[in-house]
């Protein structure tokens, strides 16, 4: 049964209509607040939302975070920006906006509010890491003029913004830090690892590795990272992350592949690719803290989540073909 807050409350969710909004905002629903969806539909797309479109406590309001925003809320998730390479890189000055004009404004709508927001990080703040795995106190490897850039950079910039509000204002702020997270309302084109490969061994398709595929990736569900959202959200004022969020159980991308294919009963083939630049070589959470600060840790094994996601995406099938 869902935890309950004090009160009901008016939280404002940007990037709502994402694969990870959208089910954050279930949630909030699920424990009687009023949800406010802000969302561009850049990435997102409408279908993640329809099911809550009747709700009596659901609002959407179609906007761009890089422009100012003036509503009367309580709380904000501010998780407003493409999250996949193919996304990321079609535009990445807007990705860079998105990331720093769009935490400049929700940081200055919760300090005319004085209201606690959340910020959506990244463990790409950690680029190709160096150390292994990676903890919140280390600083990372990033290239800051690559075809990556827009994003990484962009969130450290953000993260450097939340905690200077903090500092200079007194802000009330919680930092995550995902890692790798996949589920139910991936977007198919995404270009991200678990939703390709579903998708291409749904379709029969050849399934591409970039590399040899014995980079590693920590894959979480997204049941289990909105929980830690939550218990984040609910934590004091001294609270303030960052906290990385993410399974600390790490996968080669070949292994992924090969699971994929075996749990879909697909005849798809492996082809390999050259490796993106500045494609991180490995992957994998420290949860130290966020257990010991939230009690929060992964539930959802890889094999159980995949089963689900799969479902998912075998649903779209007719979809998928047509495209």
């Amino acid at each position: 049964m869902a935890r309950l807050y004090d009160s009901r409350k008016r939280i404002l969710v940007t990037g709502g209509a994402g694969f990870i909004g959208s089910h954050l905002m279930d949630r909030l629903l699920d424990q009687g607040h009023d949800v406010i969806c802000v969302d561009n539909l850049f990435t997102g797309t409408k279908r993640n939302i329809d099911h809550l479109h009747t709700h009596p406590r659901f609002e959407f309001l179609r906007h761009d975070v890089t422009f100012p925003l003036y509503l009367e809320v309580d709380e904000i998730y501010n998780l407003a920006c493409p999250a996949s390479p193919v996304h990321y890189q079609h535009d990445p000055v807007q990705t860079t906006k998105t990331s720093v004009h769009g935490a400049i404004n929700m940081l200055g709508l919760a300090k005319r509010l004085k209201c606690k927001i959340f910020q959506a990080s990244t463990s790409e703040v950690y680029g190709d890491p160096v150390v292994h795995p990676q903890t919140e106190d280390y600083w990372g490897n990033v290239n800051p003029i690559g075809p990556r850039s827009c994003y990484d950079e962009g969130k450290r910039c953000a993260e450097t913004l939340f905690f200077d509000y903090h500092r200079q204002h007194g802000l009330e702020i919680k930092v995550a830090r995902i890692f790798n997270t996949y589920g139910p309302r991936m977007h198919h084109a995404d270009g991200r690892v678990v939703s390709n490969f579903i998708v291409q061994a749904l379709l029969g398709d050849p399934i591409t590795i970039y590399g040899d595929g014995s980079q590693t990736r920590s894959f979480c569900y997204v049941d289990d990272l909105v929980e830690g959202f939550l218990r984040l959200m609910e934590t004091g004022r001294e609270e303030t992350g960052p906290i990385n969020l993410g399974n600390p159980g790490e996968f080669t991308i070949r292994a992924l592949a090969e699971k994929v294919i075996e749990m879909t009963g697909s005849r798809s083939t492996l082809v390999f690719h050259n490796l993106p630049q500045d494609d991180p070589k490995q992957r994998k959470p420290d949860i130290s803290r966020a257990k010991a600060a939230l009690d929060w840790e992964p539930t959802v094994a890889l094999e159980e989540g995949l089963s689900r996601t799969i479902a998912y995406f075998n649903a779209l099938l007719p979809t998928l073909k047509v495209a």
